[in-house]
């Protein structure tokens, strides 16, 4: 894509600058000839012919908004002349025919992963501590405190200081020369390579503010994503701390997992609070268990498994007027890839179809899908308006600044984060990926809570899109941050994982870009490479509460 400008399909009427152009550039595209009248940024829009007041506005070939003022063309889209509109969608779907990209490079190729009893693959090997309540968050606090450091997982700090190793000394005996020259300083990287259970990857603490008080829903809700998040292949087992008089009650969350798995086979180790001698006790019996959980967990290994077993949550956040031309498509095309082997992307963040719901109507697979994603979407949009904020108030200032300047827009180009292959299933938040193929999970478009409902629905990696930055992660699946431009990657290359800004500047292809996400992940997968939030621990958790949420 190396020119300056770019029509992105054949029925847009707007026109990307991919560089800044000054005023009086000369245009030549799809048969128009003109001079630019103002100044356009880098990744903002221009008008390909005039437009008047009422005059629909369309890029990436659908509808994205609607001309409120006169636009000469040359000018410059901006929030000031052109408002929010979107097509009209129904629950009736057209025919659809996908012809899948060739994978033939990726056939029969595997990555290492942990194997569970249910036949699902792990891309990593956790313990997790879950409060049911928050009243038990600092429970959690004092067993994080009692065992990640002290067994090798990573700490919060810069460096670990061990003063046990002066006390050893000073009771030895020995000289103060001895005692100023004990090393007594540890590297996270150091604490890293001492740990105890090597074949574990960590302790995860799963603090929230949830389960009791609010509406029932949210506490039942809550339950079945911490069952999505114990089922989840990427968790060998987990310590569940309970009140007692909380909303959700432990009953719940082993209903729900029996729900997701009748034969669920992971230790989960229940402690109540209330019926407990005391706290003390509590903690106790909590840091046993969990040890001996962790010495179960360590004997599992990474073993060989198909590509087939990647269930891959489809994320952006901090888009820019380049996610939807470079990284969100290659992530889309990296997506029918998976789909062409067998495995399961899951596309998430409903406000983000706003203005293409129609044509992922037309790609469901079953009628009752396409009513279901029908139905979900109007209920959410009315919910949304009902609090005063329908889903045009989705993009961000961030977003704005940067060239998406309607939720249509930035929507068209989210959307190509989940490709062009059919949906195979829509799920309902916490209902859980059981269909190789293109899932659809409703989320909000908020960064967090949308990872944490996709890991909470089985995904075992996530693919991030990002062209304004974030350091977002999760506590159990790696999640891999991509820019869309090369200029994010190198500011920011400490949490970027991928640079799609080779597709902008013309040295890569949507499709070798494509392949390049793949590869990549297929080695984070294998733990031969890490994220860099996992590097990070960037542990975001956070449980949708099914209010309105955008």
């Amino acid at each position: 894509m190396p020119k300056n400008y770019v029509q992105i399909d054949p029925k847009d009427n707007i026109i990307v600058a991919i560089t800044p152009l000054p005023k009086n550039t000369f245009i030549d595209v799809a048969g128009e000839t003109f001079s630019l009248q103002g100044d356009i940024k880098q990744k903002h829009k221009f008008a390909l012919y005039d437009f008047n007041i009422g005059d629909e506005i369309f890029m990436y070939g659908v509808l994205i908004g609607k001309a409120v003022l006169p636009i000469q063309k040359g000018t410059a889209i901006t929030i000031e002349n052109v408002k929010h509109a979107s097509a009209e969608f129904n629950d009736s779907k057209e025919k659809f025919i996908w012809t899948a990209p060739d994978a033939s490079n990726f056939e029969g190729r595997t990555f290492s992963g942990y194997h569970r009893e249910d036949g699902k693959v792990g891309t990593a090997n956790y313990w997790l501590v879950i409060p049911l309540t928050f009243c038990e968050n600092r429970n959690i606090d004092v067993l994080e405190g009692a065992l990640s450091e002290k067994l090798g997982y990573e700490t919060k700090k810069d460096f670990a200081v061990d003063t046990e190793a002066l006390i050893r000394q000073y009771k030895s005996g020995v000289s103060s020369e001895d005692i100023f020259n004990t090393p007594i300083i540890t590297t996270k990287e150091e604490i890293s390579k001492n740990r105890i259970f090597p074949n574990v990857d960590g302790i995860k603490f799963l603090k929230h503010d949830g389960g009791c008080g609010g509406i029932r829903q949210d506490s039942e809700v809550l339950v079945k994503l911490l069952a999505g998040y114990i089922t989840n292949p990427n968790v060998a087992g987990a310590t569940v701390f309970s009140l007692g008089c909380q909303n959700a009650q432990i009953e719940m969350l082993q209903n729900a997992i029996e729900a997701i798995d009748p034969n669920c086979k992971k230790p989960v180790h229940y402690l109540e609070q209330q019926r407990s001698e005391s706290e003390r006790k509590l903690i106790e019996e909590a840091v046993k268990h969990t040890f001996l959980g962790l010495i179960e967990a360590n004997k599992i290994e990474r073993k060989p498994a198909p590509l087939s077993k990647l269930v891959l949550g489809l994320e952006c956040g901090g888009s820019d007027g380049f996610s939807g031309i470079s990284a969100n498509p290659a992530l889309g095309y990296a997506s029918d890839l998976l789909v062409a082997l067998g495995g399961s992307p899951v596309l998430s963040e409903f406000p983000e179809l706003n203005g293409v719901e129609q044509e992922i109507i037309n790609r469901c697979v079953t009628d009752k899908d396409s009513k279901k994603f029908y139905g979900l979407m109007r209920a959410y949009s009315a919910a949304a308006v009902a609090v005063g904020s329908g889903f045009e108030n989705n993009p961000s200032p961030g977003n704005i600044k940067d060239g998406l300047i309607t939720d249509a827009m930035k929507s068209a180009g989210a959307a190509k984060k989940g490709g062009t292959s059919p949906v195979v299933a829509v799920l309902d938040y916490t209902e859980q990926v059981t269909k190789p193929g293109l899932n659809l999970l409703c989320t909000p478009g908020n960064d967090v809570e949308s990872t944490t409902g996709l890991v909470g629905s089985g995904c075992n990696v996530v693919v991030f899109t990002t062209g304004l930055g974030t350091p977002t992660g999760n506590p159990v699946a790696p999640v891999l941050k991509m820019s869309s431009n090369t200029n994010l990657f190198e500011r920011m290359n400490d949490i970027i994982d991928i640079n799609a800004g080779t597709v902008i500047t013309g040295e890569d292809t949507i499709e070798s870009m494509g392949d390049k996400i793949l590869e990549h992940i297929i080695k984070v997968a294998s733990g031969e490479v890490h994220s860099k939030a996992v590097l990070h621990g960037n542990n975001d958790f956070i449980p949708w509460k099914r209010g309105v949420s955008l």
